[in-house]
């Protein structure tokens, strides 16, 4: 199983000297990959609460955002072997063709080290901010997922679909990975989950219990087997939101929260399973504030891996 590391490119910790420190800290460290995510804004009065806490508060990291492609552009040229990825990208805010150069600029210059991962979003209020659409999100995503790989896969290529059309142009500039950077989708709803079996490489959860993955990863591996592609290349790729806590915490805990011997716990459970990837991201709780606490934190998680 490998194992990957978040770069800090939210809340105050995310500057130049921290990005730089932690990348390239954990590719001496022989982490495999590290990991940027996306958040355009923290609203005031939020539509909607944030599924990642109990109370559904938005963190404060959200506040203070570095765009996650431009972060790890810097990333790249400052490494030379580690992968970088998104986890993840909220497709409703993107047009395809653009985000297409964008992506295939990072692994062409990273030489071929780019991790794509995608989600639909879950923040009304980044949706009126970029005039995405909630409702036509999940057809939107269908026919994005399919001009990217065609971008990425033809040339001369053509898409004339219901949300977006690009006229037949020769796009030059292909990847270095082939036939493409393997794509991961932050899938939980049944839709979701069949247009990963059908479209993607790989399975990017998070905040899910062990006994749920496994169900939800079967239930992957069969449709994309009923899809006609082989269930083996599928890649699943756990996100560890850690909550570290100085005393042990009950049974009823969310996983990846406790003490350090629960998080080890979690982690060898995951290679259980069979996940291909754990990511520890520190960034949402009070260990990782200060760029010492996060470096010390990511020599700990090395050994558990």
């Amino acid at each position: 199983m490998r194992a990957g590391f978040s770069v800090p490119n939210g809340g105050p910790i995310a500057t130049v000297e921290a990005v730089f420190k932690i990348a390239t800290r954990a590719e001496e460290l022989d982490y495999q990959t590290l990991w940027t995510f996306e958040r355009l804004l923290c609203a005031v009065n939020p539509q909607n609460p944030y599924p990642g806490t109990p109370d559904g508060s938005w963190p404060s990291v959200f506040r203070r955002i570095l765009d996650p492609l431009d972060t790890l552009t810097f990333v790249a040229a400052h490494t030379k072997k580690i992968f970088l990825g998104t986890s993840v990208l909220d497709i409703p805010y993107y047009n395809p063709v653009t985000l297409a150069r964008r992506l295939t600029t990072i692994d062409y210059l990273s030489n071929g080290r780019l991790r794509v991962g995608l989600g639909l979003g879950w923040s009304q209020d980044e949706m009126d901010a970029t005039g995405a659409s909630m409702k036509q999100r999940g057809p939107m995503a269908e026919e994005f997922l399919r001009v990217l790989t065609a971008i990425w896969t033809q040339n001369p290529v053509e898409f004339d679909g219901k949300f977006f059309k690009l006229p037949k142009s020769y796009i030059d500039l292909k990847p270095v990975q082939k036939p493409h950077p393997r794509i991961y989708l932050a899938a939980f709803a049944p839709a979701a989950l069949s247009r990963l079996a059908r479209l993607a490489d790989g399975w990017n959860p998070t905040g899910v219990p062990i006994a749920g993955m496994a169900q939800m990863f079967s239930s992957i591996k069969q449709m994309a087997t009923e899809a006609g592609r082989d269930a083996s290349s599928l890649e699943m790729i756990v996100r560890a939101n850690l909550h570290i806590t100085e005393k042990p915490l009950g049974t009823d805990r969310h996983i990846f929260a406790g003490t350090l011997d629960q998080i080890k716990e979690d982690t060898a459970a995951c290679r259980e399973l069979g996940a291909h990837e754990v990511h520890f991201d520190p960034g949402f709780g009070s260990a990782s504030r200060t760029l010492d606490g996060w470096l010390a934190l990511m020599e700990q998680l090395r050994s558990f891996v």
